[in-house]
């Protein structure tokens, strides 16, 4: 019966998880999802701009700029200068961003221009069917009076491609493929000719249409600004929000593959997707948190503030507005303990001595046709747990006191877990993890599940580690307060 209750749990949070990748193509989008999921189960959105009237018991989250997403639970027990546990991952992932001036044309083809993003297999993006999402600001008028609204944009069907060198014109490529970002990184959307005969464009700016009363063609006078962007591209875009391309001030695109993430292999025990890195820890830590506050009693012996911080721009360094190098985490733990105390400063600062930081970003999986890249008594596998990782020079700010925290809670549900160091020989990468714990004071140990091909368009993890990720948050959340209380450091 164990069994059969486990897997159903498996089944549920991967096919959620497939549900969440397939939804969220970009950092808007993943937000998005996160704010229907936690309002579904009661979470109340407050605004970073407005007073905020917290109680105990309640949940809540705000979102900075869209593309970062702060939830959490007020025990009922809290009061002011007790602790927060929480989980940060990130919502970002390498990808190709389209410029500010887009319109790019060269030997009859329409070209996009696009940015790199993060650090990217960008090899990975050449042959792949892509499409455009993202976040477009538009213009709308009504009884004279002009507004602006954010709205996001996913156009399903693949529009462009970035094609590869036939090998007749490039003998040695097999020798090594190097990728110059600026010259062959450029998505083809359509062909000169092909836009000029069906008259998409017109260099006059006029655009023809099927008037809609009596099938006969008319010319609509558009004053869309041709010069940085293609009008097929605008048309593309208004099409797909409902507007007219004149009505399009500005927006924030990127490239996404239109493969959709799947459950994968021969026993179905991976998961092939794109962002799994870190969508991946972004869902298991939200769905963990929605979970471990779901019934009524959830929160009735809870003393602390169980949080998720899901942060924009990690791929990038994270100093940004929304990043996890501003200051949202710090003002969200002010903000809160403020709302209950007269005497804020001090409360804050107990706070924060009391509170932990779980920073979950997605590990090395050993990699069977490279294991000299692992060194041999560190090498994560797939379907062994999280990934508890260290780092001597502090690019992760795991130590041995948080460490052991995170793998007792395994340990009392007989959750796996795993441990990573990168070799001597080689550069080790960081995480939101050393961020948080300098910028804010906060005890931090560093995790991830297991994956493969990390950074390409299209990764690869296990099924099971999606479980373990996803139980390890739930029980961290529900048994920290408790459980920390047990150990005594600076005394």
């Amino acid at each position: 019966m164990a069994k059969d209750e486990a897997n159903s749990e498996a089944t549920s949070v991967v096919s959620d998880l497939i549900n969440f990748l397939n939804a969220s193509p970009t950092a808007f989008h993943a937000v998005d999802e996160a704010k229907k999921l936690l309002r579904s189960v009661g979470f109340e959105q407050v605004s970073e701009r407005e007073d905020w009237n917290l109680e105990a018991g309640k949940k809540y989250f705000f979102t900075r700029n869209h593309s970062t997403i702060v939830a959490f639970a007020i025990g009922k027990k809290y009061v002011a200068g007790n602790g927060f546990y929480i989980v940060g991952a990130h919502t970002d992932s390498p990808c190709l961003k389209l410029k500010p001036v887009t319109k790019v044309t060269k030997g009859g083809y329409l070209e996009v221009g696009v940015q790199t993003y993060g650090g990217g297999l960008w090899h990975t993006w050449f042959d792949r069917d892509l499409t455009l999402a993202g976040r477009v600001i538009t213009k709308e008028e009504k009884d004279g009076v002009v507004s602006y609204l954010h709205q996001l944009v996913r156009i399903e069907e693949p529009i462009m491609r970035i094609p590869t060198l036939a090998i007749h014109l490039d003998r040695n490529v097999n020798d090594g493929f190097k990728v110059n970002t600026q010259t062959h990184l450029l998505p083809v959307l359509a062909t000169s000719i092909k836009a000029e005969l069906n008259k998409v464009v017109a260099e006059n700016g006029e655009v023809e249409s099927e008037a809609q009363t009596d099938g006969k063609k008319s010319k609509e006078k558009t004053t869309s600004d041709n010069s940085k962007h293609h009008s097929l591209l605008l048309q593309l875009l208004a099409s797909q929000l409902g507007c007219k391309p004149d009505d399009i001030c500005d927006f924030e695109l990127q490239a996404c593959d239109t493969q959709p993430s799947t459950v994968a292999g021969a026993q179905k025990e991976f998961i092939f997707s794109g962002r799994l890195d870190n969508l991946c820890m972004t869902f298991c830590s939200l769905k963990g948190l929605i979970d471990a506050t779901s019934s009524e009693s959830s929160l009735d012996d809870e003393a602390g503030v169980r949080m998720v911080a899901l942060f924009d721009h990690e791929e990038v360094g994270s100093s940004s507005a929304q990043g996890a190098g501003s200051p949202a985490m710090f003002t969200a733990l002010s903000r809160i303990t403020n709302s209950f105390t007269a005497d804020p400063q001090v409360m804050v600062e107990k706070a924060i001595q009391k509170s932990f930081l779980v920073s979950a970003d997605m590990a090395h999986a050993l990699h069977p046709n490279y294991m000299d890249k692992h060194e041999d008594n560190h090498q994560p596998k797939l379907h062994g747990g999280l990934v508890i990782k260290t780092n001597a020079n502090q690019r992760y700010a795991t130590n041995s006191i948080t460490s052991f925290l995170f793998r007792e809670i395994a340990s009392n549900h007989k959750i796996p877990t795993q441990d990573f160091v990168i070799r001597n020989d080689m550069p080790c990468g960081s995480t939101i993890g050393p961020i948080l714990a300098s910028g804010v004071g906060i005890r931090t140990v560093d995790v991830g599940a297991p994956q493969l091909s990390m950074h390409s368009i299209r990764e690869m993890c296990a099924v099971d580690d999606m479980r373990h990720s996803y139980q390890h948050f739930k029980a961290y959340y529900q048994e920290f307060c408790h459980l920390d209380s047990k150990i005594t450091v600076d005394m």
